[in-house]
């Protein structure tokens, strides 16, 4: 019979580096079921729910990443303070200097903590020196809260929001525990209002809640991280060991992952947040059903594609102010430094690169056939060659994503070329049947379209009784259990 320990508890009160709290680990049920008793109780106390809340995201983030809580703190206490100095100061070169300041704070967190070994790297490799790597640990969710920062004091500085005058609630925006490890990246003008109405939660947000939240963590724990244990991980480690046919399957296995991975998540947050009477944006809509790399980046992590456009594409950049070479050259620069924000390695970069001339050559070929193309734009086999190749485009960027170094991506893709192989499927099939039946699945998922879960699954849902969802859950779990493996895998975001 297991005893229980003052120790003991305080042991799994505290952070543990090897297991930090996400939604799918089992502290979190009693964290969150804790959490909701009391924000039910203090519903109508919007001051007293506003310091609960962040308390809780506070202590949730402690979990997940030890003493860099301080540093969202800090990064809340900096530029709180920033944005109504920018809000009260009326000299034009002030104002400029304080925003100028916002962005050192925040970009000079996020280049310490994330790009310093790489630029050392960087001078040791161009300049022959042998300047040693700092020991320096990546704070989980930097990226995510840095931008949301710039956001937030970028709108006070364009006049579009006033600042936050109760501290807590900048805080509360800065810290949501539902979205501050893994996103999506909310805006302030969106979130901050929210906190002052009442709290109210219909059976549709419940259903809806739930539907998120089920189906997100379905994707999640069942499909991406079977595929992710049983053929992607041990194919992209070392491409050269098999043949090229593993690696194609490997590279279409990939692209369900990091959608399942991480709109699963994106979507218990929102999910989560539906239940607090919250709403947050939909961060994914379906995006490998796009017919152009314009539309993708509409659809894939639309947090961060909205932000990358609306605060560096046009504000900073000047967007297609300045003609269409400017546009274009824009536009490149703004999705390398959108693959820079996801890492310190060159393969990001490369990601970045070539979905920057994917644009880019898109733009132009709008620009070039727009009328000329008239009469097939929206037919049939138009959509279904430009789905298939812009789909194909996506897939050859993932590559570069996922290895862990350009020499064993441009391998992967040189197996895939040379060493295909189609002989082997029996082989294969053989093997690995359970995990082209998952791809299947994910792939179906992604492709039903919208409608189905607000025509039919919500609305089923919302006349459930309470012991409905317990039953749904129950299955969830059972389905969970036959593929769980003893090895965790880590959200893909949860590194940037």
């Amino acid at each position: 019979m297991p005893t229980f320990s003052i120790a003991g508890m305080m042991h799994q009160l505290s952070y543990d580096p090897n297991n930090p709290l996400l939604f799918n680990d089992g502290f979190f049920v009693y964290f969150f079921a804790v959490f909701m008793a009391l924000y039910y109780a203090f519903r109508n106390a919007i001051h007293g729910r506003s310091i609960l809340v962040s308390l809780f995201s506070l202590y949730f983030f402690y979990k997940a990443s030890g003493s860099f809580v301080l540093l969202v703190i800090f990064s809340a206490v900096a530029n709180y303070w920033l944005s109504n100095q920018i809000y009260k100061t009326t000299a034009g070169s002030q104002k400029k200097g304080l925003l100028a300041a916002s962005v050192a704070v925040n970009l000079g967190m996020l280049f310490y903590f994330k790009y310093t070994n790489f630029f050392i790297g960087v001078l040791n490799d161009v300049g022959g020196g042998h300047i040693g790597l700092l020991h320096i640990l990546l704070p989980v969710g930097i990226s995510f809260f840095t931008f949301e920062n710039l956001s937030y004091t970028i709108d006070v500085y364009r006049g579009e929001f006033e600042p936050e005058k109760r501290f807590v609630n900048y805080l509360l925006f800065l810290s949501f525990f539902p979205k501050l490890v893994m996103g999506p990246i909310v805006r302030a003008k969106d979130f901050i209002p929210q906190l002052y109405k009442p709290y109210y939660v219909s059976q549709q947000d419940f259903a809806s809640g739930f539907y998120l939240i089920v189906s997100g963590l379905f994707r999640k724990l069942v499909i991406a991280d079977y595929l992710t244990l049983n053929l992607v991980n041990v194919t992209f480690d070392n491409p050269s060991m098999y043949p090229g046919l593993q690696c194609f399957v490997a590279v279409l296995a990939y692209a369900i992952v990091i959608y399942c991975d991480f709109s699963g998540f994106s979507d218990v947050a929102i999910g989560i947040a539906k239940w607090m009477g919250i709403t947050i944006p939909p961060n994914f809509l379906l995006p490998y059903q796009s017919l152009s790399l314009k539309e993708f980046w509409g659809r894939w992590h639309i947090s961060l594609s909205s932000w990358l456009k609306d605060y560096l594409y046009i504000f900073w950049l000047g967007g297609s102010r300045n003609g269409v070479v400017r546009m274009l050259l824009n536009l490149m620069i703004t999705m390398l430094l959108g693959g820079f924000w996801h890492g310190a390695k060159w393969t990001f970069i490369v990601w970045g690169a070539l979905h920057g001339a994917g644009l880019v050559l898109h733009r132009i070929w709008e620009m070039q056939t727009k009328e000329r193309l008239a009469a097939v734009n929206n037919t049939a086999w138009y959509n279904a060659a430009s789905g298939v190749l812009t789909f194909a485009f996506v897939c050859l960027c993932w590559v570069f994503f996922k290895a862990t170094d350009v020499p064993t991506a441009m391998l992967m893709l040189k197996q895939i070329a040379t060493n295909f192989s189609p002989g082997v499927w029996g082989d294969f099939w053989a093997n690995y049947k359970m995990v082209v039946l998952m791809m299947g699945l994910g792939f179906a998922l992604h492709f039903v379209p919208l409608k189905v879960g607000t025509k039919y699954v919500l609305p089923t849902l919302e006349r459930m009784p309470m012991y409905g969802y317990v039953v749904v859950f129950i299955g969830f779990v059972f389905v969970y259990a036959q593929v769980k493996s003893a090895t965790p895998v880590m959200p893909i975001y949860l590194q940037f």
